[in-house]
């Protein structure tokens, strides 16, 4: 009896257990699970960019070793690199937008570097810049000289310049020498220089010289001048003598038959010269040409022995008419 009551029991007490966890195993969740189907799509990311660098000299040669940044609007690195054997360098996975792009180092000793720029950089493409990095300037020391001391000489101008352009004009200070720098195009360029001004006392150097330069390397040029060739001074105890040239006066022989007696006024001074009042002194010659500068005045002088002789020869004519006439008189006077 005991035995029965005690297995109906357990059958109970498994029945209750089965009835209580089967709901259990059927039963559905309150929010149902989304399919995969009805997931929403994740947002894309921004399509980005990217900043390719070629860096060469002016000559076409790649330079490797440039040092670059890329800074951002708000002045921060997005950015650093060297350019490498073929010049390039390239920065990648770029925001779209404006970047400052700064190269700090050329990586040569030849050249310089160049000035910041900016980059626009846009999505999905490749913003290409080819940067020219240019020589360093040549030095140059210009002097004058003089050709034979080589003394230093200021005040000398020239222009230097390379082909048909004039690149810098340099004149020497006081210590006879001038600075400047030339903007070199290849490793080894090639300038002429001029003179346009020498220096005071000084002839002008008219010839064109050449020289040659390098980037960054020094050069010296020098022009020479020859002083300038001068008259010699007069002696002052040498004083020119200037004999004047003395007119005698030509005597006026009234047409009553009486004597002038006032002389004309001589004529004195330099030949070649004009008395003061030409036309008071010689009425007649006022309207003649003048003698020509340099030379004497006609005076008349080779005809004086012709003169002296006709004037003896009418003395002796009227010393024997006078002597005739007085015979006659003696002779009239001893017949009465």
């Amino acid at each position: 009896m005991h035995a029965r009551f005690a297995l109906s029991t357990a059958v109970a007490v498994a029945v209750t257990s089965t009835l209580t966890w089967a709901p259990a195993a059927s039963a559905q969740p309150s929010e149902p699970i989304p399919s995969a189907s009805t997931a929403p799509a994740e947002t894309p990311a921004p399509d980005v960019g990217s900043v390719e660098i070629i860096t060469k000299d002016p000559a076409g040669d790649a330079l490797s070793d440039a040092a670059f940044l890329l800074l951002d609007t708000a002045g921060q690195e997005t950015g650093e690199g060297k350019t490498d054997a073929q010049g390039k360098l390239t920065f990648r996975d770029l925001a779209p937008g404006v970047y400052r792009l700064k190269e700090t180092a050329s990586g040569s000793p030849l050249h310089e570097v160049v000035a910041d720029q900016d980059v626009i950089v846009t999505p999905g493409a490749t913003t290409r810049l080819t940067i020219t990095d240019p020589f360093k300037m040549a030095k140059v020391l210009l002097r004058a000289k003089d050709e034979r001391t080589g003394k230093l000489l200021p005040g000398a101008t020239v222009n230097i310049g390379t082909g048909d352009t004039t690149l810098i004009t340099l004149a020497t200070g006081a210590t006879g020498t001038a600075t400047g720098e030339l903007p070199v195009i290849r490793r080894k360029t090639q300038f002429w220089v001029k003179e346009i001004k020498a220096p005071a006392g000084y002839d002008l150097y008219k010839q064109t010289k050449t020289f040659t330069a390098g980037p960054g390397a020094p050069v010296t040029v020098t022009v020479t001048n020859a002083r300038t060739a001068t008259a010699p001074k007069p002696d002052p105890s040498h004083k020119p003598t200037h004999k004047p040239t003395h007119t005698p006066a030509n005597p006026t022989t009234p047409s009553n038959g009486s004597s002038d007696t006032t002389p004309s006024a001589p004529v004195t001074g330099t030949a070649g010269a004009e008395p003061a009042n030409a036309a008071a002194a010689d009425p007649v010659g006022a309207s003649a040409s003048k003698a020509p500068t340099g030379s004497l005045a006609h005076t008349g002088a080779d005809a004086t022995p012709w003169l002296i002789g006709g004037a003896g020869g009418l003395i002796v004519a009227g010393g024997s008419v006078i002597a005739l006439t007085r015979r006659r008189r003696a002779n009239d006077s001893t017949e009465s």
